[in-house]
């Protein structure tokens, strides 16, 4: 690994995954191998890029920032140039929001959205700079796979609970519903994240599932009537994606030097997403059948 220095929080480093699979869906990194820690004296943001004019990335026309660093290592990522934090821009929340403020009059009914990467790695950041946000009186919104939540931890649990009330909306990518096939297409484990999802819901936050149709992995019936049946039991899930798999990253693996395994799995229709939105949805309202709703 390459040797460089970056600022994150000491939750990150005492609750990162025991076991992180790499990108072949096997093998241990350790703690030390993965960051350098710097101490500094205000906090920043390591920032890959900032969108100015969102439109898919929560509601309205959206300030999107995109962070750096991600455990998860999903075969179909269009952003592997965000897995780590080499080449980071380190800005304030102060610096991001200033920033927003010289296009604020085109983000009616938007506000700002952080994905990645992973926002949660860098959830003291995130925490400051959605607080931050709520003062100017701007929607937040987190695009998050869950990983990184740890329910057993206190300390990190708290920092959830204040990063909620400062949260808006929760855009939960849910790669995949059956744990093995999750581990082999993420090299994560999907435990933490369907119980990210439950706190999500204890707490009463808006929820949007994220969903990628990907044909022979989970453009399956099967897979998709069990993705339904489970989310069908959370009371604030207000919105469904299920995104197309494209290949339009292919071209970033090259460049990085990382083999694209999906290189020979066609891309998924429009009309393919729509009849597994359905099923998905038709699964849900079983679920909420069976509770008696």
């Amino acid at each position: 690994m390459p040797d460089f220095s970056l600022y994150f929080s000491s939750i990150f480093l005492n609750n990162f995954p025991e076991m992180c699979y790499n990108k072949f869906g096997s093998g241990r990194f350790e703690k030390s191998d993965l960051i350098k820690v710097k101490k500094v004296d205000f906090l920043e943001g390591l920032i890959h890029s900032i969108e100015t004019f969102g439109t898919v990335d929560g509601p309205g026309t959206r300030y999107v920032v995109f962070v750096k660093g991600c455990p998860m290592r999903c075969q179909y990522c269009h952003n592997p140039d965000t897995w780590e934090t080499v080449g980071a821009t380190r800005m304030t929340p102060e610096q991001i929001l200033d920033d927003y403020e010289r296009y604020k009059e085109f983000y009616h009914g938007g506000g700002i959205t952080v994905t990645g990467g992973e926002p949660l790695v860098q959830i003291d950041f995130l925490i400051e700079l959605f607080e931050l946000a709520k003062t100017r009186d701007i929607h937040t919104c987190l695009d998050t796979s869950g990983i990184m939540f740890r329910r057993n931890n206190p300390e990190l649990l708290a920092k959830y609970d204040r990063l909620m009330k400062s949260t808006d909306l929760i855009m939960l990518d849910i790669k995949h519903i059956d744990p093995e096939e999750h581990k082999k297409l993420t090299a994560q484990p999907i435990d933490n994240i369907l119980d990210f999802l439950s706190y999500l819901d204890e707490k009463e936050k808006t929820i949007w599932i994220r969903h990628v149709l990907v044909p022979g992995i989970t453009l399956i019936p099967e897979y998709l009537e069990r993705l339904g049946y489970y989310i069908g039991q959370f009371k604030h899930i207000k919105a469904l994606d299920v995104l197309p798999y494209h290949s339009m990253g292919k071209t970033k693996y090259e460049q990085l030097g990382i083999d694209y395994v999906l290189k020979d799995v066609p891309e998924a229709t429009k009309e393919q997403a729509i009849e597994a939105r359905g099923i998905i949805i038709g699964a849900m309202k079983k679920r909420r059948h069976d509770m008696g709703e």
